[in-house]
């Protein structure tokens, strides 16, 4: 069975997304504020976390940002008020999977979760050891290194990550990666939110952002995943 933590201030909310998650099988745990959100991550290792931005004594972006600092891969999505673009790409900057908008419906937010670990599930058949650059992965473990440290990639890096390598060479669409990767959450994906994706993955690939040598733009038509 899988687990579930919300860590979400607002304590209707907060029993409205742990009821329609139980109904549909999964083990919730549940937080308040995000310092006990933090440490019940670390002591609980859930399958999932759904993370509220705004809440008291550190905020969902401190939580996901200390979070991926410590190489925790744990998938999370995002909930808040807030719609600007700009605050998106913060959050999935900082490693969040998903964002989702209040006010949602718990179904959807419940289509969500389902979705990624359908991701990750499909993903985890993988057993072959592949490279970009001096960047070794493991798709079946989900880890990766390069020059021997640990390089922490979220599940939805390795996701897009799996994508590009089994196209390695080909370029890829922005929206054959919406269609393969995001499935069908497509709807709320943005062009800004998949180039936020990419740069991050650029980086821990240390690929100069000036001049990417491994995952390249193709201008107009989408990114390429080049041979060497």
């Amino acid at each position: 069975m899988k687990t579930i933590l919300i860590i979400e201030d607002n304590p209707g909310i907060r029993m409205s997304i742990m009821d329609e998650l139980e109904a549909c099988g999964y083990n919730v745990l549940t937080s308040g504020n995000g310092i006990d959100g933090l440490n019940l991550v670390k002591e609980q290792n859930p399958d999932l976390v759904i993370l509220d931005i705004m809440l008291p004594g550190i905020d969902g972006y401190e939580v996901c940002k200390r979070l991926r600092m410590e190489g925790n891969n744990t998938p999370i999505i995002m909930l808040t008020v807030k719609n600007k673009e700009i605050d998106k790409v913060l959050g999935l900057e900082l490693g969040a999977d998903d964002y989702v908008t209040k006010p949602f419906s718990v179904r959807e937010l419940s289509a969500r979760v389902k979705t990624i670990f359908r991701r990750m599930e499909q993903y985890s058949g993988e057993s072959d050891v592949h490279h970009i650059g001096e960047t070794m992965l493991n798709f079946r473990k989900y880890e990766a290194t390069r020059k021997g440290r640990k390089v922490d990639f979220t599940s939805l890096e390795f996701q897009l990550l799996q994508y590009f390598v089994g196209k390695r060479g080909s370029v890829v669409s922005r929206v054959e990666l919406v269609e393969n990767v995001w499935g069908e959450q497509k709807v709320v994906i943005s062009l800004r939110t998949i180039d936020s994706h990419i740069a991050s993955i650029r980086k821990k690939l240390g690929d100069d952002p000036s001049k990417p040598g491994f995952i390249v733009n193709i201008r107009g038509v989408g990114y390429k995943l080049t041979d060497s």
